[in-house]
Formats: C-alpha cells, sequence, structure tokens
C-alpha cells in the first residue's frame, strides 16, 4: 500500500489487538531477519479483522493480520482458515502475498494471527488512493483485474487440500442460511433484509461453475501496480469452494456503484466499462453470465448482512480507533437491501 514511511509516528504505547511485547518476541522466533522494537500502524480501511503495517528498526515491513477485539461470531474473523488459502495458493497464477507464520496462541495477543510479507503497490479503495494509478495504465489494470479473477476461478479444486473442502449441495444455498444465522445472531428485526432474503431464496439459479471463490473480489482488495498489474489479491477471510459467479456478482457490484465500496472504476478516468470487464471474463473462461442479475442482487445484500455485522462491532467499540461515521454505517445495510431488491426485481 503506497505510504511514505518519513510520515509514521513514533512507536506508539498501545495498539489495539497487540500486546507488543509479547508479539515482538514471538516476531523473534518466527520472523528472525526482524530487527526490534516494532512499530505497529492499524490499516485504516479494514471493516472486519484488524490489519497492521509493522515496522522495525532496519525499516523492514510485515503485515500482520488479527480478528476484531471482543466477541465475534462462531466461524467470523477465521484467519487461521485465511493463512492456510495464501499458503495453498503459493506457487499458483494467483499473486497473493508470501505467509511467513501463523499463531494460534491466545496467550501472545489474545487472538489468533498470522504474518505475511509486505507487498508495495496501490489498495484502490477511494478516490485518492486510485489516483496513485497512472491513467495510461488504467485500462491494463482492468485487464488485469478481470484476468486475476479468471486465474482464481481456474484453480483446481478436485484434488489436493482444497477438494477436502469442496462441500454437496448449493453453495447459495448455504451462503444464505449461514448470513440468516449471522442476522438472527446479531438481533436483526424485520425488513429489507429479510425480504430480500426471501427473493433470493425463491429465485436461486442452480450451481453450475465451482471453484475457489474469494468472496470479496473488487479492486479494493488488490494491490496494484504503477503499471496496472495486480500484485496481490487480499482479504481472503471469505473465501470458498463454492459458485464462482458469485465473485462475478460481487466484481459487478463493486464495479458500477461507488456507494457501498467508497470507490468504482470508472470509464470516464481510463478504466474499462463493466460490459467491457464481463465479456473478458467469458473470453477466459467459457462461462455464460446469463445470471448475472441474481448474481448481483445477492452480491448488494450480502453485503448489506456484512454492513450489519460492521455497524455492530463500530457501535461495540471492538474495531480499534479509526474516523467513522458510525450513524451511515448503521444506515447503509438497509440501502443495500433496497438496492438488491431492485436488480432483482429488474
Amino acid at each position: 500500500m503506497t505510504h511514505d514511511d518519513s510520515d509514521l509516528p513514533a512507536a506508539p504505547s498501545v495498539a489495539a489487538g497487540i500486546d507488543i511485547e509479547r508479539v515482538t518476541a514471538w516476531f523473534a522466533e518466527h520472523v528472525p531477519t526482524a530487527a526490534p522494537p516494532l512499530r505497529f500502524d492499524l490499516i485504516t480501511g479494514g471493516r472486519s479483522n484488524l490489519t497492521y503495517r509493522v515496522h522495525d528498526e532496519s525499516g523492514a515491513r510485515w503485515v500482520l493480520r488479527r480478528p476484531p477485539t471482543g466477541h465475534v461470531l462462531a466461524s467470523a474473523h477465521d484467519v487461521v482458515r485465511e493463512f492456510r488459502i495464501l499458503d495453498l495458493l503459493a506457487g499458483t497464477p494467483v499473486p497473493v502475498p508470501p505467509v511467513l507464520a501463523c499463531c494460534t496462541d491466545h496467550a501472545v495477543t489474545g487472538a489468533d494471527f498470522y504474518v505475511m510479507e509486505y507487498v508495495d503497490g496501490t489498495v484502490p479503495d477511494d478516490a485518492a488512493s486510485a489516483a496513485a494509478i497512472p491513467r495510461e495504465s488504467r485500462a491494463d489494470a482492468s485487464r488485469h483485474i478481470v484476468d486475476t479473477l479468471a486465474a482464481v476461478h481456474a484453480v483446481d479444486t478436485t484434488i489436493g487440500p482444497l477438494a477436502e473442502l469442496r462441500r454437496p449441495g448449493s453453495y447459495l444455498e448455504r451462503q444464505l442460511r449461514r448470513w440468516h444465522r449471522q442476522l438472527t445472531a446479531g438481533g436483526v428485526g424485520p425488513g429489507p433484509l429479510w425480504e430480500v432474503h426471501d427473493l433470493l431464496t425463491r429465485r436461486m439459479p442452480g450451481e453450475r461453475w465451482t471453484g475457489i471463490a474469494h468472496g470479496d473480489f473488487r479492486p479494493g482488495n488488490l494491490l496494484i501496480g504503477t503499471d496496472g498489474t495486480v500484485r496481490a489479491v487480499l482479504d481472503w477471510e471469505l473465501w470458498t469452494v463454492g459458485d464462482v459467479l458469485a465473485d462475478i456478482g460481487w466484481l459487478t457490484a463493486a464495479w458500477t456503484s461507488a456507494e457501498p465500496f467508497g470507490w468504482a472504476p470508472d470509464p470516464a478516468a481510463g478504466y474499462l466499462d463493466i460490459d467491457t470487464v464481463l465479456a473478458r471474463y467469458v473470453d477466459a473462461t467459457g462461462r455464460s453470465l446469463d445470471d448475472l442479475p441474481y448474481y448481483q442482487a445477492f452480491a448488494l445484500w450480502r453485503l448489506a448482512a456484512i454492513a450489519e455485522g460492521v455497524a455492530a462491532r463500530f457501535r461495540a467499540g471492538v474495531m480499534g480507533e479509526q474516523d467513522i461515521d458510525v450513524t451511515e454505517l448503521s444506515e447503509r445495510p438497509a440501502r443495500l437491501a433496497e438496492a438488491a431488491r431492485a436488480v432483482l426485481i429488474g
């Protein structure tokens, strides 16, 4: 991620979710090249797991990921599972940050965490960061983004450890059940989220293509170089083996609406339009996108469910010190659910 080290603060005395002394000792054993003292800087923008940029005395950098502080729902924020997919994808055509070590000893800092190498690049998650990608590289960036997604979906999940994670039945059914449980556990009452959930359940298409589904594939979860190449795919918290077209619906939602994500690629600024991007995916994979409106609506509804959980965590004060409008976050789920309804019913 782009930054200027000269603007970084001195080593903080407190870092939410990090026991600096014990994590530094853990680094000494598992990342022996690290030269303490270590500095932990929260990377703002994350709305789920806490992500820290770690610096040492020599200027070396790593990235540490851990769940939010406080109580989290069962199966959510599983950074050990995230570490596993990054490890499995090492050496494939999918660009991922090299992982170094994973810690499951909660005595170190109260939760599981893992450390990966720092990959330089731009995460275009708002207009300011997206401006770091030169205009002449933006069309190439668009092509590299969709080619990278095609590479994710081309990973063979019928053999090896990934085959063990294939589950019978419909990915969409499992997702709808899972988020139903999450919303219920979060105390969400009657309203647009439940109404759209029922529409999605009734109109569900059959699953035709199964592979690795990233779960949150969009420009804001990619590290992109100034030449437009995708240097790393980030934030694998929601990955699974399932219906790959769910990723296409998510990417379409992210590409065509800045509201849910903070920024969307604009053809007027040099990016390819979504129809061109989708046509490239079809050419690369041979897959039909006839059911795209359903998958886009599903993406918006799932984003609404995620936004509900994010808002709850910020209201509970377990996401560290970030300058966030909690009122706006609380209003977002219903707004996204209504957008999903509009796409679904045409």
